[in-house]
């Protein structure tokens, strides 16, 4: 696909961006001594892991469909949302420990301003990183860089956080500002890896489109009402940037096998045109026989069951 080089260069920006990243904020902690400074470089590894997994998944999901994965590889990319939710769930852990050890035993605060500085540098990165990212995982609609770039935005409100936290820390010398500032990180970015686990395990599940994708989909077959065509059994599942749309068409039977596949043609192209990078399968029925209406459920029910047009 020619989109594929773009994707993973995004990914390759985001790698680089959390490398410089950690050296800050690193730097910074080890100016300051803050426990806060040292929270939000940890997320700033977890930010480097997870980009180098979502360019490992980008490339797996760019490869084509083959005898074992006949519906292509772009479901990987739930996989690798659910592995960053997994390490900002890990980071805050990590954070929250460290935070409550300094809780006990408040330290003073060295060349606070200086530190600040830098830890400044490194959040201006991460937000310009994280800007990028959301535009581009609009435009692709890949979950992967959607999931990075929510994650750099934590990580953005999170350096602003721990800046205001520290330099009220360094200013008034209430040590104990500085755990405290670090334990209100870990609980924000415990709510974000909540929502990646979240959306991943709804798309591994696959969760049908969102109802404005599906009123696409309503729109087109509706339009065919006038030709004497109906549907029934619409079923939509969405696997990375590809989409999946099924259903069946019930025409007259006296149609010729032409008429009714000249008629999928167009309804097929329409939802195509109306939803880019999907797959549609379509099932045409003859509209008088009861079997028709036997397979609207997922499990085929026997023929005779109720005749109900959509």
């Amino acid at each position: 696909m020619t989109d594929a080089p773009r994707l993973e260069r995004y990914a390759l920006v985001s790698l680089l961006a959390a490398t410089l990243t950690i050296g800050l904020k690193g730097g910074a902690y080890a100016l300051t001594g803050s426990v806060a400074l040292l929270s939000d470089a940890l997320e700033s590894v977890v930010n480097l892991l997870a980009a180098g997994v979502a360019l490992l998944a980008l490339w797996i999901a760019e490869q084509p469909a083959d005898e074992d994965h006949a519906y292509g590889h772009t479901k990987v990319e739930y996989f690798s949302s659910g592995f960053e939710g997994g390490l900002i769930l890990v980071a805050a852990g990590g954070i929250a420990y460290a935070a409550a050890r300094r809780l006990l035993s408040p330290q003073p605060l060295e060349q606070a301003g200086l530190g600040l500085a830098v830890a400044a540098v490194a959040a201006v990165i991460n937000l310009v990183t994280a800007q990028m990212l959301v535009r581009a995982g609009r435009r692709y609609r890949s979950i992967v860089l959607d999931a990075d770039a929510k994650h750099l935005m934590t990580d953005v409100w999170t350096s602003g956080g721990v800046i205001v936290g520290v330099g009220l820390a360094g200013l008034t010398g209430w040590r104990i500002l500085d755990p405290l500032v670090a334990i209100a990180v870990a609980v924000h970015i415990i709510a974000t890896g909540i929502s990646l686990l979240r959306g991943s395990a709804l798309g591994l599940l696959d969760t049908a489109l969102p109802g404005d994708a599906r009123g696409a989909i309503v729109s087109v077959l509706e339009r065919y009402s006038a030709d004497g065509a109906r549907y029934h059994a619409l079923r939509t599942r969405q696997a990375g940037r590809r989409r999946f749309v099924s259903f069946h068409v019930l025409v007259p039977g006296d149609w010729s096998v032409q008429r009714g596949h000249d008629l999928l043609e167009r309804i097929e192209g329409d939802v195509r045109s109306a939803l880019p990078d999907s797959t549609v399968f379509t099932h045409l029925e003859p509209i008088e026989d009861p079997a028709s209406f036997a397979d609207e459920p997922l499990d085929r029910r026997s023929a005779g069951g109720n005749h109900i047009d959509q």
